[in-house]
C-alpha cells in the first residue's frame, strides 16, 4: 500500500472513530449535542422566552445592569438556529459581578449540561454551581485560573477545549458541602466532562474564589465562609462575546460523597 493511500486510510477510520465516540458520548447524555435525560428540567433552549421565564440578575454588590435580561438571542454561527449571547452594556470592560444572570430555582446536588461557544480569543465567561463555585471559561488561559478547571482548585484540562469558534460542552455532576450544626463538615464535590472527556473526578472546592462579586459567600471570611443553603446555577457576563445553548439541570440526591458518573 503506498504512502498516500495508507495516510488517506488512517484519516477516514480517525473520521469513523471520533463519529462513533461523539454518537456514544450524546447517547450516555455527555458531549456536544447530548440531549435531556429523563426528568431533566431545560434553562437554555435558543429562546427568549425561557430566558425570560427561567433566569434572571445577580443582583451582587456590583450589580449594574436593570431588567429584562439584556443578554440577546443571536444566531448560532456553527450549526444554524439560535442561542444566548453574553453582551450586556453593564459587563464592559470586563466587569465581572455588573451583569451575571443565575437561574431563579436553587439547587443543591444536581447534574448539569450546558454547551459554551467562544467567538473570539481571550473570551471569557464562567459557569458557576450554586452560584458559588466557578468552572472557568477563558480561551487561551491553560493555568489552575484557565479553561474548563474547578477556578483555582484543579488544573485546567486545556487539550480538551476545541478553540475559538466551536461548541463545547460541560458535564457536570455536584454535590453541595455538608453541614452538621451549622458548621461545614464536607466540601462541594464536582465531576465533569469536558466534551465528552472525563476531565474532574470528585474533585474537593474549599471556598469561593473571586470576592464579594464572585458570587453568594464570596464575601464571607474571604470565600471560606460557605453556608447552608442552596444556589442557583450562574452564567458570567464578562464583555466577551461567549453563547451558550442547550442547558439542561436534573435535581439528584448523593448521600454519599461521591460525584463520579455511573459508567
Amino acid at each position: 500500500m503506498k504512502d498516500s493511500a495508507i495516510r488517506s486510510w488512517f484519516c477516514a477510520t480517525a473520521v469513523v472513530a471520533e463519529l462513533i465516540l461523539t454518537q456514544l458520548s450524546v447517547d450516555a447524555g455527555v458531549g456536544v449535542g447530548a440531549k435531556p435525560l429523563q426528568g431533566a428540567e431545560v434553562l437554555l433552549d435558543g429562546t427568549r422566552a425561557i430566558v425570560d421565564q427561567k433566569w434572571t440578575y445577580w443582583q451582587g454588590p456590583r450589580f449594574g445592569s436593570s431588567l429584562p435580561i439584556k443578554w440577546p438571542i443571536v444566531s448560532d454561527p456553527v450549526d444554524g438556529g439560535t442561542c444566548l449571547m453574553t453582551d450586556d452594556p453593564a459587563a464592559v470592560g470586563g466587569k465581572y459581578g455588573a451583569a451575571d444572570i443565575v437561574t431563579k430555582k436553587a439547587y443543591r446536588d444536581f447534574r448539569l449540561h450546558i454547551e459554551f461557544l467562544v467567538m473570539n480569543p481571550t473570551g471569557n465567561s464562567g459557569v458557576y454551581l450554586q452560584n458559588r463555585y466557578e468552572i472557568q471559561i477563558c480561551d487561551g488561559d491553560k493555568t489552575s485560573h484557565g479553561m474548563g478547571a474547578v477556578i483555582n482548585e484543579s488544573p485546567s484540562p486545556y487539550s480538551t477545549y476545541k478553540g475559538i469558534g466551536k461548541w463545547n460542552s460541560y458535564d457536570i455532576q455536584f454535590r453541595a458541602a455538608r453541614f452538621e450544626n451549622g458548621k461545614k463538615t464536607e466540601h462541594a464535590l464536582v465531576s465533569m466532562y469536558f466534551n465528552g472527556v472525563k476531565v474532574h473526578t470528585n474533585q474537593p472546592i474549599t471556598q469561593v474564589w473571586g470576592g464579594p462579586n464572585s458570587g453568594i459567600d464570596g464575601g464571607n471570611d474571604g470565600g471560606k465562609g460557605i453556608t447552608d443553603i442552596p444556589g442557583g446555577l450562574k452564567l458570567q457576563c464578562e464583555g466577551h462575546d461567549v453563547r451558550f445553548r442547550n442547558g439542561w439541570i436534573q435535581e439528584i440526591n448523593l448521600t454519599k460523597p461521591d460525584t463520579d458518573f455511573q459508567e
